[in-house]
């Protein structure tokens, strides 16, 4: 059974992320669009297998899995064989170091790329209210300065959590360039090791791919 994976169809937030780690490990799937204007993700059908109601969510062969970092961790380790390695598997000392850089970007990158998302996106988008321009402002400065301590890490290695791209650089692709696009962008002068970094993940072929042309089934 082809694995089903429910997502809007376009790479964006997580289901961008689990989007590109099926292109990136060249895994068939069937997409299964879920409208969130329609309310798809509230229906009982969906409740019964996401009880928070929200995109995305897997179906592998009945072994139901929903958000989008753990999804990408299962796909990548049961597919470790295929595509892209995208966590180490050479040594416990190299596994180490990637669950290192993973947490890195969920502790310190994302709690405020999403709250730059919520005053620049769902506030204008979904309640029809301007960003709050302190808060905005505060996020931004926090960011920066979290970023330049990647301008250090990145100054004595490629990636985040050594000299191959893994999920931990993967996982900064969830919000930033949507933001980007919006003219926030957060990732502009930050020093030569960061530009140099995000330029290289931010121009994967798969995730060039995803934005030129949305998510869609591989079967």
């Amino acid at each position: 059974m082809v694995l089903k994976f429910y997502s809007v169809p376009y790479a964006a937030s997580g289901c961008g992320l689990v989007a590109m780690v099926l292109v990136e490990k060249q895994i068939p799937f069937e997409l299964v669009v879920v409208d969130l204007a329609k309310g798809d993700h509230k229906t009982p059908e969906h409740l019964a297998k996401h009880p928070f109601g929200q995109v995305p969510m897997i179906d592998d062969d009945g072994f139901i899995l929903y958000e989008s970092r753990a999804i990408c961790r299962y796909l990548a380790e049961k597919y470790a064989d295929r595509g892209t390695p995208l966590i180490p598997t050479a040594s416990l000392p190299a596994k180490a170091l990637f669950e290192q850089a993973a947490s890195i970007e969920f502790a310190n990158f994302y709690p405020l790329i999403v709250k730059i998302a919520l005053e620049v996106v769902y506030k204008p988008r979904v309640h029809n209210l301007p960003p709050d321009e302190a808060v905005l402002a505060q996020a931004k400065s926090d960011i920066a300065a979290k970023l330049d301590v990647y301008e250090v890490i990145l100054s004595t290695q490629k990636y985040l959590g050594g000299n191959e791209f893994t999920l931990a650089d993967l996982f900064h692709l969830a919000y930033t360039p949507s933001l980007i696009k919006e003219g926030h962008n957060i990732m502009a002068d930050r020093g030569p090791n960061v530009t140099r970094w995000w330029n290289d993940v931010s121009s994967r072929p798969s995730w060039v791919k995803l934005q030129a042309e949305g998510i869609k089934s591989t079967i």
